[in-house]
């Protein structure tokens, strides 16, 4: 019997993974496939401790695959969720959201994903266009760029306790001690 993750996830502790849950579970059962639940609440922050746990023993080969009710309730962004699910994959490890219909294991799935993943690089080059153009026109305006000047730029920054340059070459004690003996002659 095959053995899957099912990830379910809810941003705030208010809300409840009951209904993800129900459905994840039924899926896994009807397909016959044994199953650990991984449950993620109160995940506004960026680390997903649940979430990191489930994908190191997908690495491990703890699991078959990782099934999902929705898309977004496996990542916050398109980005986050190509990389990762990109990862699995080339593990051949599955990635099911059973909600949309997708199932990255089968030759549909995968054209959805390099669909997706298309408009996740066309959605990252227009952001960095429009970051760019922004920049740009800021600067022709007379705006200073960067981080404003704080109270740490007033201070006089620590030289010492930096590694030496790999181009300054270390002094040769046996060169030294040639020319002294050389000169005691």
């Amino acid at each position: 019997m095959k053995k899957v993750a099912l990830y379910c996830r809810v941003s705030t502790a208010d809300q409840t993974n009951e209904t993800q849950r129900v459905r994840l579970v039924d899926y896994a059962k009807a397909k016959g496939l044994g199953y650990d639940i991984f449950e993620e609440v109160e995940s506004t922050r960026k680390a997903r401790p649940v979430k990191a746990d489930m994908l190191q023993r997908l690495r491990n080969g703890e699991y078959e695959a990782v099934i999902v009710y929705k898309l977004d309730r496996y990542a916050r962004s398109s980005s986050e969720l190509i990389l990762e699910v990109a990862e699995l994959l080339k593990k051949n490890i599955g990635f099911i959201s059973i909600s949309d219909s997708l199932d990255f294991t089968t030759a549909t799935g995968k054209l959805h994903f390099q669909i997706l993943s298309a408009f996740a690089e066309f959605e990252r080059s227009l952001i960095s266009e429009r970051t760019k153009e922004s920049l740009y026109r800021k600067k022709m305006n007379g705006q200073v760029l960067g981080r404003p000047v704080g109270s740490k730029d007033k201070q006089k920054r620590k030289t010492d306790g930096y590694f030496s340059k790999p181009s300054e070459e270390p002094k040769d004690d046996s060169t030294e001690k040639n020319e002294n003996t050389n000169s005691q002659l």
